[in-house]
């Protein structure tokens, strides 16, 4: 009869519901994986590995983080794109993720359709550091050699189509000048190159090289962001060293496969923003060069679908495609 099937029907809806909170609830009863696009020492894997001890903490399950480096992180969200969508495969992902859309022309993942945004876990600008036999103290001293020398100057960035290669790119372009640019699988790959001056330059994020700058092994010149940041004050912006407007950076997130209950992300997302409030946490993150950052997952859909559209305009503006 209709109207049982009607009933039928609601009940169904309902022992759903109640078996995807239950489930939820109980969540994590195994370990869970996050896949980390980029190797051990690069800034997303510096970070991550800040987070998951007190997700695990928290959630009374290990948080196993499960390095694929390659391809400017898109490696890693391929294989997190066609897990179950469980809550026990998590991808942590930065900056480069928005850019693959606009970089590459066949991808197995779409990022708003095959991603539930989970939870941001901080940003960070970009230093841009030089080898110090470059002599070169300032950005304008820097722009000034390079369009001495053109195309005689490299740089090294963490893969075709990375935010530090289109930061560079956009950098080339508002400035005018040529240098060559060498992909490495990752900043643990370039940081030593750069080190023995076999390339002069690199934006790099704070995480990973601060460190270095502070030990006069590197000479940081400029930094990306709108403002100075907390962690640098004493870098000046790019913007305000002779390329007015220019601004870049990265930033941290976690994103779960599309169909991942809302339970479950909420539950994560919550989460992070208690770790992302504690002062040990900001203490850490500050000494890393990076700046604690707080989002639901719908802000964080939302500032996805602003960086999609913005690093778009940068890779149509530079003109560059990756293969």
């Amino acid at each position: 009869m209709p109207h049982l099937s009607r009933l039928s029907r609601a009940l169904a809806s309902v022992l759903l519901a109640f078996a995807a909170t239950a489930h939820a609830q109980s969540y994590p009863a195994k370990p869970v994986r996050v896949l980390v696009g980029f190797p051990p020492g690069a800034g997303v894997d510096i970070t991550t590995r800040l987070f998951t001890p007190k997700l695990a903490e928290a959630l009374g399950q290990q948080f196993v983080i499960d390095n694929r480096p390659g391809a400017a992180g898109n490696i890693a969200a391929e294989i997190a794109a066609k897990t179950p969508p469980d809550g026990y495969s998590l991808l942590s992902a930065s900056a480069p993720i928005v850019m693959s859309q606009a970089l590459y022309k066949k991808l197995n993942f779409n990022l708003e359709r095959d991603f539930e945004p989970v939870g941001m876990m901080a940003s960070a600008p970009f230093i841009l550091v030089v080898h110090p036999s470059l002599p070169a103290k300032t950005l304008r001293e820097f722009i000034a050699i390079a369009k001495s020398r053109p195309g005689q100057l490299s740089f090294a960035s963490t893969g075709s189509g990375s935010t530090p290669h289109l930061s560079m790119e956009m950098l080339k372009a508002q400035a005018g000048i040529n240098i060559v640019h060498i992909p490495y699988k990752g900043t643990p790959q370039a940081v030593p190159d750069l080190l023995s001056g076999q390339v002069q330059a690199m934006f790099a994020n704070t995480l990973s090289v601060l460190p270095q700058v502070n030990a006069g092994r590197l000479r940081a010149i400029a930094i990306s962001s709108a403002k100075r940041s907390a962690a640098a004050p004493q870098i000046p912006t790019v913007a305000e060293s002779g390329v007015p407007g220019y601004e870049s950076g990265t930033w941290f997130g976690f994103f779960a496969p599309t169909g991942t209950s809302r339970d479950i992300v909420g539950k994560i997302n919550a989460e992070l923003g208690k770790i992302d409030a504690s002062a040990e946490m900001k203490a850490k993150l500050l000494d890393q060069g990076a700046d604690p950052v707080t989002m639901t997952p719908e802000q964080m859909r939302a500032f996805v679908k602003n960086e999609l559209a913005k690093w778009a305009k940068v890779v149509k503006m530079v003109g560059i495609t990756a293969d």
